[in-house]
């Protein structure tokens, strides 16, 4: 197993953005990039599992991105969830997958995420390619 170390993602604007673990609970790693107010953690997470007596296994990526803003009430200025970015990414490989059948799969997704007339167009513009 690897080590449980901060993972690093870049944003729209290429800057960088650091996870750093925080505990693995039930098999489930969580790393969070944290301003100091909990609320406002980004959170992801990583679960790696079997998948019933098959011998298949599933990776599952989950990344929450709330946005924060501090709203007054009553005079009083507490910082509050306005609304949350999700991802949920799983990918389930059979037991007699090869090392580079699944490195196909990560590719395959790191290249539909950055295509600009299908991936990114769906992510960023909400754009249906059809």
């Amino acid at each position: 197993m690897a080590a449980f170390a901060p993972v690093v993602l870049k944003d729209h604007a290429d800057a960088d953005v650091t996870f750093a673990p925080r505990d693995i609970v039930n098999g489930v790693a969580t790393l969070v990039n944290s301003t100091g107010v909990p609320i406002g953690d980004k959170r992801l997470s990583l679960a790696i599992q079997n998948v019933g007596n098959n011998g298949r296994r599933r990776v599952s990526f989950k990344l929450v991105l709330p946005v924060v803003q501090d709203v007054v009430v009553a005079g009083i200025s507490k910082p509050t969830v306005v609304r949350t970015a999700y991802a949920d990414v799983t990918l389930t490989f059979d037991s007699t997958s090869s090392l580079n059948e699944r490195k196909d799969v990560r590719e395959h997704l790191r290249t539909l995420c950055a295509d600009a007339s299908f991936g990114s167009a769906a992510i960023d513009s909400l754009d249906v390619p059809y």
